[in-house]
């Protein structure tokens, strides 16, 4: 990073329209979004910023320390420059931020590559730093004069997700700190904790005497001794089990086709976690599963065919229906499972929420016919379909050989669900 560069002050160029796609696809966009949808008095003039920024209204974007400005167009052409305004982080706030941040060095990491660290913003909240905006922080201001969130200042919101969803350091500067600032001052205080007390002037306290080497001695005999080891590297891919193709007949009820199968599973699955662990990422919490649900996790591993069979007699499910539920699984799953599987009727504000997103979604002529039944929407006329999980996510589904299949991960948005499946579709039938 130049040094003498000055980030204390961004602008981004304006995008071209975006019809059919979503705002937001990180977490942390995701969140700006809501605190704009659920603390604007105005529901329509939300959707019309929506339609302004998706028709590429929202001209060059500025921020800076507690405000993003920009030019927004009517669909008339009329000009109106649009301020958002979000508190700036205190002195005390961000010092006891950036300690949070890199008291783990996955965290730092996370940052660096453009990623928000969820646990860092949930330990950051805990000590009373709000890094996300909530209901009610982002204050607009225009020159249309209108109160509150106008279709202007929506617009500007909608455009910022976007910016938030390619570079954390943009929440960061909106709070106060530009990334040269904060880069410099993470690395600073990394430093001074690998160093010790001493480098940050903090006196030590007084440990019992422990057994083992002195520090000074063995440093002092450090020429003399052997040097330690690298740290092995993370291998290429996982290794292979060994063969169990023998002469000797198995012992009765072993299979060594699916002995060797689970091994090799279970060698992939302990070379992801190696890599998360070399990466400083904490492992997921997983449910327990299943058999059902293991069956179809085993499957998506591609095994042979004998195996395969032997996982569908024991799930009692049907080859080919357990070749779609594991396609299923690779998408998301236990989760992506249970939408493949359960039919689930949507009632009160979970449909309520579902229709006003399907209906913002389009503008009116681009806007698909589809039919309604339980938690599933099939496109009238076509083989694609949208599933609606219970945290308010879209599966992408398309129909082959008579049978739905998952063609996707999901989305918030039902337009970027669909068009997933649409390009699925026409996939296949090149």
């Amino acid at each position: 990073m130049n040094p003498d560069h000055d980030d204390t002050e961004r602008t981004f160029a304006a995008l071209p329209p975006a019809r059919g796609r979503g705002f937001a696809r990180t977490w942390w966009g995701q969140a700006w979004l809501k605190a704009l949808e659920d603390g604007a008095l105005d529901g329509e003039q939300v959707k019309t910023g929506r339609r302004l920024a998706r028709a590429g209204a929202v001209g060059a974007v500025s921020v800076r320390p507690g405000r993003i400005t920009a030019v927004v167009k009517d669909r008339d052409g009329t000009a109106y420059r649009a301020d958002v305004l979000l508190e700036r982080l205190s002195a005390e706030q961000w010092d006891r931020f950036l300690e949070l941040a890199v008291e783990r060095a996955g965290h730092v990491a996370a940052l660096l590559d453009r990623e928000m660290p969820p646990h860092l913003v949930e330990d950051a909240a805990l000590a009373g730093i709000e890094l996300l905006p909530g209901l009610g922080d982002l204050r607009p201001e225009c020159g249309c004069d209108g109160w509150d969130h106008c279709g202007h200042t929506a617009a500007l919101c909608y455009r910022m997700a976007q910016l938030l969803d390619e570079d954390p350091f943009v929440l960061l500067l909106l709070r106060g700190r530009g990334e040269r600032e904060l880069v410099d001052d993470l690395q600073a205080r990394g430093t001074a904790r690998a160093t010790g007390p001493a480098a940050t002037g903090t006196p030590a306290r007084e440990l019992p005497e422990a057994a083992g080497v002195d520090a000074a001695e063995a440093y002092a005999a450090g020429d003399i001794l052997p040097p330690l080891p690298a740290l092995p590297e993370l291998p290429g891919e996982p290794g292979l089990p060994p063969s169990l193709d023998a002469e000797a007949a198995p012992a009765p009820g072993i299979d060594p086709a699916a002995l060797e199968f689970l091994a090799a599973r279970t060698a992939a699955a302990a070379h992801r976690m190696l890599a998360d662990a070399l990466r400083g990422e904490e492992a997921a919490w997983e449910p327990e599963l299943s058999v059902a649900q293991d069956a179809v996790r085993l499957a998506s591993g591609e095994p042979q065919r004998a195996v395969l069979e032997r996982l569908a007699d024991g799930s009692g499910r049907g080859r080919e229906e357990l070749l779609a539920a594991a396609r299923a699984w690779e998408q998301g799953g236990a989760t992506a499972l249970s939408v493949f599987e359960d039919e689930w009727a949507v009632e009160g504000d979970a449909l309520a929420r579902a229709r006003a997103a399907l209906e913002a979604a389009w503008e009116e002529d681009d806007r698909p016919s589809l039919r309604a039944r339980g938690n599933r929407w099939t496109v009238v006329g076509a083989p694609s379909q949208l599933r609606l999980d219970r945290d308010g996510r879209w599966w992408p589904y398309r129909k082959e050989g008579g049978r739905w299949i998952p063609a996707g991960g999901p989305a918030q948005d039902p337009a970027t669900a669909l068009a997933s499946a649409r390009a699925r579709a026409e996939d296949g039938s090149r």
